[in-house]
């Protein structure tokens, strides 16, 4: 049989026929690894412009998924961009090798019963031996990506120098007066056991309570008003489990407010709303002047605690009673609240796991306080609603947002702990605070796309007071300090 191919005049090629690109392309990296062409291309740029790509580093706590790898080849395009572009192009890749995800890898592998009763320093060395491995898996996963950078010196977290040079910032901002150590209500991960920080939390829908309360007058508060038959606050709660700890009952004086035929005080712009949902069955006796109950107190239904009636201007008129129940302990708006009032003994009976502790006993939260402790605040809600008997004029369910950890996706809860705070809004340099001299820095920088620079500039005009401290054994410490009769700052041993 005639072949065809031998009539028609092809051209030689040495190239096979198939491409086979799933083995040469590891070939190819794996030589351009092997010659150094990061180095390469350095060399071919000396002299030339300069363009150096930040990169914020991965965790060392597990192979790379397919977030790590569309992160670091659009990085990786656009360090080759500038390259071609004739620029020195320089990239230096980086790991974050401390914290929870590596803690958690090490829980996984040895279980949480033998981590707690593992030496601090053992613990320590095992996860820095997990997060060496992972850095060493990491580089050959990237590099099998056709990432290049300095992959010979790269910047890790856990190096004695990075630590030191942490330290050095940390001694820096201490004599500048702008870290603090104070009990505020922050969130709290119960799950990881850890403070966390605003960008480390993340909205996802939860159910929870919707529950309406009446706070009766003690006699001094109703003398003020001049009533003869008693009266309540009603106030309104998504956090059952935060009455307890209830230290005050915010007002707005800028409101107006009536006392209902059925005993109950609350504002007038609320009132349709309430009697809609069976909250309030009576109708308005008479207007109440709210500000004069500012310092006076109504009753606790579960325990009888008196709650101090103070003014805000927090307080909505857009939901609720226009009364707040206010827990310092467990809200920030609470907290600053309270504190402009004088209340500084904060009632906190939330451990670390998110459970009632003994406090709920020592400071008289239940009448009944045996059944609560150990019990999560979670699974308390439904008992609480059972003892507030006919002080809970309403309840039900409601799916909202709410936040969550972002590393174990469990729900957070607002708990009032001892941390160190970088103030954002104390005099830094030159007068201005650290918040006006980052918002000046942002205006020198050029951002792509523009909608990023408003971004990072509201997140910081708007953010608190940084917290820096986080309750983990494996990371780097935050140095104590002490002053010395000369005032000198000395580390504390």
């Amino acid at each position: 049989m005639k072949d065809y191919k031998d009539t028609l005049n092809l051209p030689k090629t040495a190239f096979p026929m198939r491409a086979n690109l799933t083995q040469k392309e590891k070939l190819r990296y794996a030589k351009w690894q092997q010659d150094n062409i990061y180095k390469f291309m350095q060399e071919q740029r000396v002299g030339k412009t300069v363009f150096t790509f930040h990169d914020g580093p991965p965790y060392a706590n597990g192979k790379i998924h397919i977030g790590h790898a569309l992160n670091k080849v659009l990085k990786d395009i656009i360090v080759k961009y500038h390259y071609f572009q004739g620029k020195q192009a320089k990239y230096v890749p980086g790991w974050d090798c401390h914290g929870l995800p590596i803690e958690q890898e090490i829980e996984k592998k040895i279980g949480k019963k033998k981590k707690e009763q593992m030496p601090k320093q053992q613990l320590r060395a095992l996860c820095k031996d997990h997060a060496d491995k992972f850095i060493s898996i990491q580089k050959e996963e990237f590099a099998s990506l056709g990432v290049l950078g300095d992959f010979e010196k790269p910047y890790l977290s856990m190096d004695y120098a990075f630590e030191a040079n942490i330290y050095r910032q940390l001694t820096t901002i201490m004599q500048a007066g702008l870290i603090e150590e104070r009990k505020k209500p922050i969130f709290w991960s119960w799950a990881a056991k850890s403070a966390l920080a605003e960008a480390e939390v993340e909205y996802k829908d939860k159910e929870d309570f919707s529950i309406f309360v009446s706070f009766k007058l003690d006699d001094e508060a109703k003398q003020v008003l001049e009533l003869k038959q008693d009266a309540s606050l009603v106030i309104w709660t998504t956090t059952p489990w935060t009455l307890p700890s209830n230290m005050a009952i915010a007002v707005n004086p800028q409101e107006s407010y009536s006392l209902t035929t059925d005993g109950f005080i609350i504002a007038n712009k609320r009132f349709d709303s309430l009697k809609e949902q069976g909250v309030i069955k009576g109708e308005i006796a008479q207007s109440v002047n709210i500000a004069k109950l500012e310092k006076h107190h109504a009753i606790n239904p579960l325990n009888h605690r008196k709650s101090l009636i103070i003014c805000a201007d927090f307080v909505s008129m857009e939901d609720g009673t226009g009364l707040v129940h206010s827990a310092p302990g467990h809200g920030h708006d609470d907290y600053l609240a309270c504190l402009s009032y004088g209340i500084t003994d904060i009632v906190m009976a939330v451990d670390d796991d998110g459970c009632f502790d003994t406090t709920v006993k020592t400071a008289g939260l239940f009448l009944d306080p045996d059944d609560f402790i150990g019990l999560h605040v979670f699974a308390a809600n439904e008992k609480i609603i059972d003892l507030l008997g006919t002080a809970c004029l309403k309840w039900s369910k409601f799916i909202h947002s709410y936040p969550h950890c972002w590393r174990t996706k469990k729900p957070v809860i607002y708990r009032a702990t001892k941390q160190f705070f970088v103030s954002l809004d104390k005099p830094y340099l030159d007068g201005k605070t650290l918040r006006q001299v980052a918002l000046d820095e942002i205006e020198k920088v050029k951002f792509t796309p523009d909608t990023a620079k408003a971004r990072l500039s509201n997140m910081i005009a708007n953010r608190p007071d940084w917290c820096i401290s986080r309750q983990r054994d494996w990371g780097v410490p935050i140095a104590f300090f002490r002053r010395k009769a000369d005032a000198s700052l000395v580390n504390d041993p």
